[in-house]
């Protein structure tokens, strides 16, 4: 890589690549909009030809969105270290290392809990929907959810059929192996996305014919990279807060394994909405399983609640609301859009595949009225 070529890529001098647009000029601001019919409907062939393709191809683009989306959080630590006179390569496997630590980590510390409190539901199913009859749809399903994985539960005093062995463990013994195939083909892409991430960039700008073309690509790659990259630190940082405070609100109100909980409201909160919806649910159930069918219970689920309603209301719009105005709209139908497509993961990468989204068409110009839309 030359010095001009690295000045290119990092935007520091050819071209004042960084520099701010005019915004006067009527032909930037612009957002045309097609008039031939012929564009709409090889457009629509277009998308739906690409939803096709991500949901068979699941198992492959699965994990390198996953990748890509790491290499955008990770990114920030790797130049740091790189500051520090550390090698790019060495950096790399640091990154992949405290990703891999971390969730090796967190799944050892929570199966035990996890595994307590699932060997506890097939009994508790049952006198939940007799206490708590409003929650009996939400309980049916997950009573439905769990028939199909280890089978119909037994009543007590009948003699339980016999029986192969139980459809749990090759349940999970399957979705292990997929979990681990899928981690390792996400920790390998990550690793040469870190290593020769922009390398890749470089060459794709070294083939672009003329130098606006090329500019605008390096300043769409700079501007994903930046606002994505403080998209996921500070959600990451605001979700870890509401795990922590969750898990103190149930470890004082005596639900035990509090930082099970934690480590739930930690996730689920990466989730807008649905994920606060589904929450209430499970710590409601938790609360009564933990401390019976009494009015204290509800206030481990009304503590949740007040702790999401500050960080919804008040705490992510104040840090995010600057850098990232999606349309409420938008953002529940790309949740319910990429949980069909890929299920929880889906659900997961939806606000930030809908951030890279927003961000290609503002720059674009052929897709600045769509970016108009996906406006807050």
């Amino acid at each position: 890589m030359t010095e001009s070529e690295g000045d290119i890529l990092r935007g520091r001098t050819v071209g004042s690549v960084t520099e701010k647009k005019t915004f006067g000029d009527d032909e930037d601001d612009a957002m045309p909009l097609p008039t031939d019919p012929r564009t709409f409907f090889l457009g629509g062939l277009f998308v739906l030809a690409c939803m096709a393709a991500l949901y068979i191809t699941a198992p492959i683009v699965l994990p390198l969105i996953l990748a890509i989306v790491l290499k955008l959080l990770l990114q920030p630590l790797v130049r740091l270290l790189e500051r520090i006179h550390v090698p790019r390569a060495i950096g790399a496997i640091l990154s992949v290392l405290l990703v891999l630590l971390t969730f090796a980590g967190t799944i050892s510390m929570l199966a035990g809990p996890a595994a307590a409190w699932a060997a506890k539901l097939p009994e508790a199913i049952p006198k939940l929907k007799d206490s708590l009859s409003v929650l009996q749809p939400p309980i049916d399903a997950i009573q439905r959810m769990m028939n199909l994985v280890t089978g119909p539960a037994v009543s007590p005093g009948t003699q339980a059929p016999n029986m192969h062995p139980s459809g749990l463990l090759s349940a999970l013994l399957a979705s292990s192996a997929t979990a681990t195939s899928g981690l390792f083909t996400t920790l390998l892409i990550l690793f040469y996305m870190l290593v020769s991430g922009e390398t890749f960039l470089l060459r794709m700008v070294e083939i672009l014919p003329r130098f606006r073309d090329k500019r605008q690509a390096v300043e769409l790659s700079l501007r994903i990279e930046r606002d994505v990259s403080a998209y996921l630190l500070t959600v990451s940082c605001i979700n870890l807060l509401v795990g922590v405070a969750t898990g103190c609100v149930m470890w004082v109100c005596g639900v035990a394994n509090p930082v099970l909980w934690g480590a739930i409201a930690f996730v689920l909160n990466f989730v807008p909405i649905l994920g606060a919806m589904v929450g209430l649910v499970i710590f409601l159930m938790a609360s009564v399983l933990a401390l019976g069918v009494t009015w204290w219970a509800l206030l481990p689920v009304g503590l949740y609640l007040a702790i999401h309603i500050a960080e919804g209301e008040f705490a992510t719009p104040m840090l995010l609301a600057r850098r990232f105005t999606i349309n409420p709209v938008a953002l529940i139908l790309a949740l319910v859009f990429w949980y069909w497509m890929w299920g929880v993961t889906g659900a997961i990468l939806a606000v930030p595949l809908l951030a890279i989204a927003k961000i290609i068409c503002d720059e674009l110009r052929p897709l600045r009225a769509f970016g108009h839309l996906l406006e807050g």
